[in-house]
């Protein structure tokens, strides 16, 4: 499995929208679009799971600059989370 980034989304894109988009292209696991906690609405960037390396290059190909919703997006192969030094995760501002 290959976790695809996807950016530059609109704020209506819905994670049935991203799903359709990267079907045609790819054999989708999963995807979702990150909400913010505390509004509830789209932080404009996403991730879909896809089944292999060589469809996410596929996917990638096709879909890096194309539009959805009004706008062009981003993607590319997400990268894993790193800790910032010296944060703290647990502490809340």
């Amino acid at each position: 499995m290959t976790t695809l980034y996807v950016g530059n989304l609109s704020w209506g894109t819905t994670e049935q929208d991203l799903r359709a988009a990267f079907t045609a292209i790819a054999e989708v696991l999963g995807c979702r679009v990150v909400l913010d906690r505390e509004t509830g609405r789209s932080r404009g960037f996403g991730f879909v799971e896809v089944s292999d390396r060589e469809q996410a290059a596929r996917a990638i190909s096709a879909l890096d600059g194309a539009e959805l919703d009004g706008r062009r997006i981003v993607v590319n192969e997400a990268r894993a989370p790193r800790e910032r030094e010296g944060e703290n995760r647990s502490r809340r501002y």
